[in-house]
């Protein structure tokens, strides 16, 4: 009976709109790193100012609530990795700012993004070690 009422997702409507999404943050940062290189910075430091830049970018759209808006409309492509990284950071922390500096910003900042940043640190090393035994015996 739930079923029968359950309204269908317009899967390929939102397949596409997050492909377009996804693409254009990904074009923008293409840009940006090609702007930073046109304007003198090293290909790595022009990759880490594109970082921080689209970081920030994602943090202040999120505080001022155009993140959540675009993310309606443009579903999953908005959450490339950097860009959801930063809204998952910094909309916990917009949550609890009536409770404070330390008890409410600090204790929930990290509290979408924490799991993701241990899992993958531990994740990180279990797959380096395991790639340094490869190189050890077979090189």
């Amino acid at each position: 009976m739930a079923s029968k009422r359950e309204k269908t997702s317009p899967c390929l409507k939102n397949c596409l709109f997050a492909f377009l999404s996804g693409g254009a943050v990904c074009l923008l940062g293409q840009a940006m790193k090609d702007l930073f290189a046109l304007l003198g910075a090293e290909e790595k430091t022009a990759y880490s100012l594109v970082a921080v830049t689209l970081v920030f970018a994602a943090g202040l759209c999120t505080g001022l609530g155009f993140y959540d808006k675009a993310a309606r409309v443009c579903g999953a492509g908005l959450f490339v990795p950097i860009t959801g990284f930063s809204n998952a950071v910094t909309s916990p922390a917009i949550e609890a700012r009536c409770e404070g500096a330390v008890t409410g910003v600090g204790s929930e900042i990290f509290k979408i993004a924490g799991p993701v940043i241990v899992y993958g640190n531990i994740a990180s090393v279990i797959y380096g070690v395991i790639y340094y035994i490869y190189l050890c015996f077979a090189g």
